[in-house]
């Protein structure tokens, strides 16, 4: 929970800063690219390592992402020093969110039992558009537990229209009238 605080400060800072000297798109593909770095167990492992002085830990950071704006690259390497490695994805999601917030978008998941269509997948992000009012962005996911139909997260909101979960109705319903008329 700690981790998650300090990635939403230092994500508004950066924030802030890309508002600034209009660089907003540009950090968050440059966050994208360092939360795919450490990705990297033994990069990430070398970054957390206590017996690895911390400027070895610069110069590893500089030389995989020595083309990142110094601002990144700063950034990153204050939370390798504060010992916040594990901090940065959640900066990176973080940073995403506000930038969303900023231009107006709204991520949403689709979850289907089979891979969806781009028509449908069009449909979606339209009808999903019209009922919050902002851009959508639409990430498809496919999960052969629900049977059918879909399931779509819109922030905290879920719309459940899988046919897994209207079954598990079905089930309660039947089960309460069971229970009710004692059979």
């Amino acid at each position: 929970m700690a981790g998650n605080v300090s990635a939403k400060r230092y994500a508004q800072a950066v924030f802030e800063l890309g508002l600034e000297r209009d660089r907003l798109d540009q950090w968050a593909t440059e966050l994208e690219l360092v939360a795919g770095v450490l990705q990297d167990e033994e990069f990430k492992a070398l970054l957390k390592h206590a017996g690895v002085p911390a400027g070895d830990k610069v110069k590893a950071v500089d030389s995989v992402l020595g083309q990142a704006d110094p601002t990144i690259r700063n950034v990153v390497n204050l939370l390798i020093s504060k010992g916040l490695v594990g901090v940065i994805s959640d900066l990176r999601a973080a940073y995403v969110d506000l930038l969303d917030q900023h231009l107006g978008r709204q991520r949403v998941q689709v979850t289907s039992a089979v891979p969806l269509e781009q028509s449908e997948l069009d449909r979606i992000s339209e009808f999903v558009s019209h009922l919050v009012r902002k851009e959508v962005i639409v990430s498809a996911d496919v999960d052969e537990s629900i049977l059918g139909g879909v399931v779509i997260q819109i922030g905290d909101r879920l719309l459940d229209g899988s046919t897994a979960s209207r079954l598990n109705a079905l089930r309660n319903s039947i089960n309460s009238e069971m229970m009710v008329t004692g059979a």
